[in-house]
């Protein structure tokens, strides 16, 4: 795997459920770092080796070189650990940017639907949100206080559920979103969550609404029961797989062989 090695120079805690970490990446200007409000990187722990998770951009100052993500801390998996324990000085490498939230123009509206994990990037998209435009949010967290991480606009309408989904309860997300009744007002979906979720809204918006595949993205960020599911792909993922890359290969759209990538691992049982 080849990483940039970038340097950790702040962390502190944001609220319960945040960690912010800083990091000076010194080749930032020569990565093809997307300017998309959902940029995300992978970091890899330790620079020698493959462990690594995927985290939004929270913050990026490109003159500077510096990066910031805002790691969610749940149970002790390796980002958990590595974000609380992270020193000044630590050593990551960081690879794989990429982004699929769409900016739309400004007299479009906007449905925004997350789980906490997609709320860094939630935030960042709030922020990005022309003032003339307007975009509804659709957030489930657990606690009340986490939605103190989210900016406040006046042109954004937070929908909010607490103490629903995020691998703790049972998810909520799906009846909120077939619950909004000017559904149809808006011109564009994007969603950061659970994978079977992410599932959910897309043959929602595709077969229900009828909207075109142009008109959302839908990304999952984590998947419920992830350890079985790894299992059962393991068996005949690779099959799957290499239908998608070939899909690339033949010139399909990346979004587009996403979907159908979706659709053969559902008929799959997965």
């Amino acid at each position: 795997m080849n990483s940039t090695i970038s340097i950790v120079v702040e962390t502190s805690r944001l609220c319960r459920h945040f960690h912010r970490v800083v990091l000076h990446v010194p080749e930032l200007g020569e990565m093809d770092l997307p300017t998309a409000a959902d940029t995300s990187i992978g970091i890899y722990f330790d620079p020698s080796a493959s462990l690594g998770r995927t985290y939004t951009v929270r913050h990026c100052d490109r003159s500077g070189g510096l990066i910031t993500v805002d790691v969610l801390l749940h149970g002790e998996g390796p980002g958990t650990s590595w974000a609380v324990g992270a020193r000044r000085g630590d050593e990551v490498g960081i690879a794989h940017p990429g982004s699929r939230y769409r900016e739309r123009p400004a007299t479009d509206s906007q449905l925004l639907v997350c789980d906490m994990a997609g709320l860094p990037a939630l935030a960042r998209i709030i922020e990005s949100v022309p003032q003339d435009a307007d975009a509804t949010a659709v957030v489930e967290v657990i606690d009340e206080s986490d939605l103190d991480y989210l900016p406040q606009r006046t042109n954004v309408e937070v929908v909010t559920s607490v103490g629903t989904g995020n691998g703790v309860y049972a998810t909520a997300l799906i009846d909120l979103v077939t619950s909004i009744r000017d559904i149809a007002r808006h011109s564009y979906c994007w969603f950061g969550g659970e994978a079977g979720s992410a599932r959910a809204i897309r043959k929602y918006l595709r077969d229900e609404l009828h909207w075109e595949r142009g008109q959302f993205d839908a990304l999952g960020y984590w998947r419920l029961n992830s350890e079985e599911w790894d299992r059962r792909y393991a068996a005949i993922g690779s099959r799957l797989f290499t239908a998608y890359q070939t899909a690339l290969a033949e010139g399909m759209d990346e979004r587009l062989a996403a979907e159908e990538y979706d659709v053969a691992l559902e008929q799959a049982g997965l």
